[in-house]
């Protein structure tokens, strides 16, 4: 045991308050990269460090919370990671000397090791390989300078907790490790894991004690760690925010006053917490106040629970892919699969597309693919056409559903009530930026891309949330992606694709196809991770169309197929001609793929059903009725 592990199971500590409220305080801007400080001002550093020791503080957290190579990037310091981690640890260190110098008070250095402020697979781009480096590098600095501890803190998932934690195992395991996460309004998780199934991992991982920080206040970090405590015989620490920033004359000011702070320390310590503290808004007059409410407090602070960590939510697993969907069973079953786009409105009135629907059901299409505001245009939600589509035509539909528009929270809840109104098929997109489109300010969210989306999608079909809690039952969805083999950084798009397929995609649909070559060697180089394909068929309508696909939606355009649509003398030459040339393109996937999707440009739907009549069971083209 630690010297501050044995501490623990004695007494409880008081760790200190906000390092960027106190700095922001005294003037410097918030755009400053706070952990540069220690090279630039140390002095600055010092003092806050000093004032926290005054006021009562037993541990000292570096002022390196940002100081992992990730974050530093942002200001163009990423070559700096040792150099300030270690100044952070000098001056705090410097600090607690004084301290004892004067007093013949102990303090320990903790090293202050924040989230690395992106997203991590399956949700995001940056691999858990990439995490844990980047974790290992500051904590190999920290540890080098001499730190007593390592602080994990505010850490919004597991998963990156996880990572932070074993590069610590790797590079420090002599220092002990306590590993805090933030929770929300309702004391889960960032990621929705709940608090219980935190303890019960930090503890099966190796930490060597665990708690919450940051989050929303005390109250609901009290309620955390209340939850934690049953789950775990670790040393507990509780370090909330001085409640919610609340605007006043254009800053963010913390309202919690010291007496409530105060107040929290004793209900934290009597809840089996044996490390307290302040995050964000707190002050050394925060600290002082909690010390003396600590000083008064006449509290165990070794809590033994008996009881076994709570057993995880079992998965349920999806039914077989043949009975999710007809899209499901055709593919599963190796049937050639037929789709025909169909674009939302840009009204109320959905008359034409329900319509276009019906023909192409009685022709015999399988199924309906409907674009999710294509080209970040506001149109009628996916959903809500995809819907009316198969109550007034029976015939199934394909939703297409981008990130761009939807925060974590609303694309679970869309997932879910896309379930229970019965849609079964969902294409996982990352979607347009709004600038694409005819609202170029409006703002784009992209918590996640398509690959993160494809892991949320594979977590509902097996009857979890992102938060590895039951929904009790499986959302039992056919999932399908998108590809683009013409797409010019091809390295980059093939990456994607084998990270779709990891994450749990059943088929792709192209964009659309008009060089076969292209095609061709995007099936060859995906022949170690393939999935059905469903090539993507685009009749164009015109030069202009075909000019627009080529250099506005940068497809792949042969310069035969620019030169045949300009030979075309009159409009409906142009048409036919863009039929034509479709109807061959798909005579000439159709031995490399497992399906094609046509689309209507312009909400031409006969043309649609006449690229595609080689491929129905009647052969007919719908020129009969032309909606």
């Amino acid at each position: 045991m630690s010297p501050i592990t044995e501490i623990l199971a004695n007494r409880p500590l008081l760790a200190d308050g906000a390092m960027g409220t106190v700095l922001y305080a005294r003037g410097v801007f918030i755009n400053r990269c706070y952990d540069e400080l220690n090279l630039s001002d140390p002095g600055l550093i010092l003092s806050v460090h000093e004032e926290y020791l005054q006021a009562g503080a037993e541990i000292l957290e570096t002022n390196t919370f940002g100081a992992n190579r990730i974050r530093l990037a942002r200001h163009g310091l990423a070559g700096k990671v040792k150099e300030i981690n270690q100044a952070g640890v000098r001056i705090a260190r410097e600090a607690v000397e004084h301290l004892r110098e004067k007093q013949a008070s102990e303090a320990w250095v903790a090293g202050s090791i924040g989230p690395l402020g992106v997203r991590l697979e399956p949700l995001g781009k940056t691999g858990l390989d990439e995490a844990r480096e980047a974790f290992a590098e500051q904590i190999a600095a920290l540890h080098e300078a001499g730190v007593d501890l390592l602080i994990v803190e505010t850490m919004p998932a597991l998963n990156e907790a996880h990572e932070a934690l074993e590069a610590a195992k790797a590079v420090a395991p002599d220092l002990p490790v306590l590993v805090m996460v933030t929770v929300d309004d309702e004391a889960n998780c960032l990621d929705g894991s709940s608090p219980q199934q935190a303890a019960s991992l930090l503890t099966e991982w190796g930490a060597s004690a665990i708690g919450v920080n940051c989050s929303t206040g005390p109250t609901t970090v009290l309620t955390a760690i209340e939850a934690m405590r049953p789950a775990t015989t670790l040393p507990l620490a509780a370090i909330p925010n001085a409640g919610m920033p609340r605007a006043v004359e254009g800053r963010n000011i913390y309202l919690c006053s010291p007496e409530y702070m105060a107040s929290f320390a004793r209900k934290a310590i009597n809840a089996g917490a044996q490390i307290v503290g302040g995050c964000c808004g707190t002050t050394p007059n925060h600290i002082r106040a909690m010390r003396s409410a600590m000083r008064a407090l006449d509290a165990k602070a070794h809590v033994e629970v008996a009881g076994a960590a709570p057993t995880l939510t079992t998965e349920i697993p999806p039914e077989p892919l043949a009975k999710r969907s007809l899209v499901g069973s055709l593919i599963a079953q190796g049937k050639f699969v037929t789709l025909v786009e169909i674009v939302p409105p840009k009204g109320i009135n959905c008359t034409k597309e329900i319509e276009g629907a019906a023909l192409l059901a009685r022709l015999g299409v399988h199924a309906i693919n409907v674009p999710d505001s294509p080209r970040a245009s506001a149109r009628m939600s996916a959903q809500s056409l995809c819907i009316q589509i198969q109550q007034h035509t029976g015939i199934e539909t394909v939703l297409h559903y981008t990130c761009r528009d939807r925060n974590l929270l609303s694309i679970q809840s869309d997932l879910l009530g896309a379930s229970s109104i019965g849609l079964k098929n969902i294409l996982c997109l990352t979607g347009d930026p709004p600038k694409l489109g005819n609202y170029p300010d409006a703002t784009a969210v992209f918590d996640v891309d398509a690959i993160g989306l494809v892991n949320i999608v594979q977590r509902l079909n097996r009857g979890l949330d992102i938060g590895s809690n039951s929904i009790g039952a499986s959302t039992n969805f056919t999932i399908g992606v998108a590809a683009n083999p013409g797409v010019l950084d091809i390295e980059h798009e093939l990456r994607r694709f084998e990270y779709k397929v990891e994450a749990g995609a059943e088929y792709a649909i192209t964009q659309p196809v008009f060089d076969l070559r292209l095609l061709e060697n995007f099936l060859k180089r995906i022949e170690s991770h393939r999935i059905p394909i469903i090539a993507g068929i685009w009749p164009l309508t015109s030069l202009r169309n075909a000019e627009f696909m080529k250099n506005d939606l940068r497809v792949s355009m042969p310069e035969e197929i620019m030169l045949r649509m300009a030979q075309a003398d009159s409009p409906e030459a142009a048409r036919q001609e863009g039929i034509k040339i479709a109807q061959e393109m798909l005579d000439a996937v159709r031995p490399y793929v497992q399906g094609v999707q046509v689309s209507a440009p312009f909400g031409r739907y006969s043309a649609a059903a006449e690229v595609i009549a080689s491929v129905l069971p009647q052969g007919a083209t719908g020129c009969e009725d032309r909606p």
